[in-house]
C-alpha cells in the first residue's frame, strides 16, 4: 500500500483487465473488482450525503466511516491482505445501539423518503446491502474476512437508523417522522380500529 497514484491515465485497462494491489491483472468483471466498486460508490454516496447539513455527531461519525470503508476496499483491493478490524465492527454495534434507542419503535414498515438527508442515506443503505451481495458471492469462490461481510451487514443497518433520525432531525424545516407505507392491512386495521 505504499505506492501512491502520480498518474491516473495509464491505458493498461483499455484491454478490459485491471490490476489489482498485489500487481495481479483481472477482467474488470472480476467479482472482486465488482466488490471495490460498490465499495467506492458507497462511499461516494457517503460524501454526497456529508455535503448535507447533518448534525455534528453524525458527521463525526460518517466521516471515521469513510475511512474504514476505504480500509475495506483497499483489503479487497489486495487479496489475502487484512485492513478492516474488528474493532471497526464494534463500533458499528455501539453506534447502532445507541441510535436506535433514541426512535420510537416501528410499528409499520416505512418507505425510503423524507428529507433530502435522510433519503441520500436510504441510497446509501441501498448500495451497502449490494456491496454486502457482492463480497458474499465473492467469498463463495475466494477465500475472504468474515470483518470485511459483518461491516456490510452493520453499516446497512445503521444507515436505515441513520435515516430516521435523520428525517427527526428537522435540519432543513421538512423533518418530523418516517414515511410509512400505505398497506391495505394497515388500513383495514385502522378502519376496524375506527368502528
Amino acid at each position: 500500500m505504499s505506492n501512491r497514484l502520480t498518474q491516473i491515465t495509464t491505458r493498461t485497462g483499455d484491454d478490459g483487465s485491471t490490476g489489482l494491489g498485489d500487481g495481479t491483472r483481472v477482467p474488470k468483471s472480476h467479482l472482486r473488482v465488482q466488490a471495490m466498486g460498490d465499495v467506492d460508490e458507497l462511499n461516494s454516496t457517503l460524501g454526497v450525503l456529508l455535503a448535507e447539513p447533518l448534525p455534528d455527531d453524525l458527521r463525526a461519525l460518517l466521516g471515521v466511516i469513510q475511512h474504514e470503508l476505504f480500509n475495506l476496499g483497499g483489503e479487497l483491493s489486495i487479496p489475502g491482505y487484512e485492513l478492516l478490524k474488528a474493532q471497526a465492527v464494534i463500533d458499528l454495534d455501539e453506534a447502532l445501539l445507541h441510535y436506535n434507542d433514541a426512535l420510537p419503535r416501528l410499528k409499520e414498515f416505512i418507505l425510503p423518503a423524507g428529507t433530502r438527508s435522510a433519503s441520500i442515506a436510504h441510497v446509501a443503505r441501498t448500495v451497502a446491502r449490494r456491496a454486502e451481495r457482492t463480497l458474499v458471492a465473492l467469498s463463495a469462490t475466494e477465500a475472504i474476512r468474515n470483518e470485511p461481510r459483518h461491516y456490510l451487514n452493520r453499516l446497512s443497518d445503521l444507515l436505515f437508523v441513520l435515516a430516521r433520525v435523520l428525517n427527526r432531525a428537522n435540519l432543513d424545516g421538512l423533518g418530523g417522522d418516517d414515511v410509512y407505507w400505505k398497506s391495505e392491512r394497515l388500513a383495514r386495521d385502522v378502519a376496524r380500529d375506527s368502528d
